[in-house]
């Protein structure tokens, strides 16, 4: 395989789950190819680094292999290799995420009827200034 379109690449190496998906992506300006935003029939070359987000994540991944058809997990990741310092960059992010989320505290149940006005009450004064 010479030459790939770079949303049948996203979607072969599954990082997104519908051409369509990846082609709003790249059209978005979400995926960057080799630094710079690119169009979804860009031709994908073996050592491209490609920007793609993924939920919180961005990963940087660099092209190993080329294909355009979707096969099973393990055969997609051998189609790509993220650079390392991506991988510690979304590790560095991760456990900032966990940290934060341990030191928020949630309520035990939710507000009654009085408790909700009372925040409904303070929310209308907020505005109002």
């Amino acid at each position: 395989m010479d030459s790939v379109r770079l949303d049948k690449w996203l979607w072969a190496a599954r990082f997104f789950k519908t051409r369509g998906l990846a082609k709003k992506a790249i059209e978005g300006g979400k995926v960057h190819y080799n630094g710079a935003r690119a169009k979804t029939s860009k031709t994908v070359e073996r050592g491209a680094l490609i920007r793609v987000p993924q939920g919180w994540d961005i990963l940087e991944v660099e092209v190993v292999a080329l294909s355009d058809q979707r096969r099973g997990a393990p055969e997609a990741r051998a189609l790509y290799r993220e650079t390392e310092e991506s991988a510690a960059r979304r590790e560095r992010e991760a456990e900032a995420r966990r940290l934060t989320n341990q030191a928020m505290q949630h309520p035990l149940k939710r507000p009654d009827k009085k408790q909700r006005r009372d925040i409904q009450r303070f929310q209308r004064r907020q505005s109002d200034d």
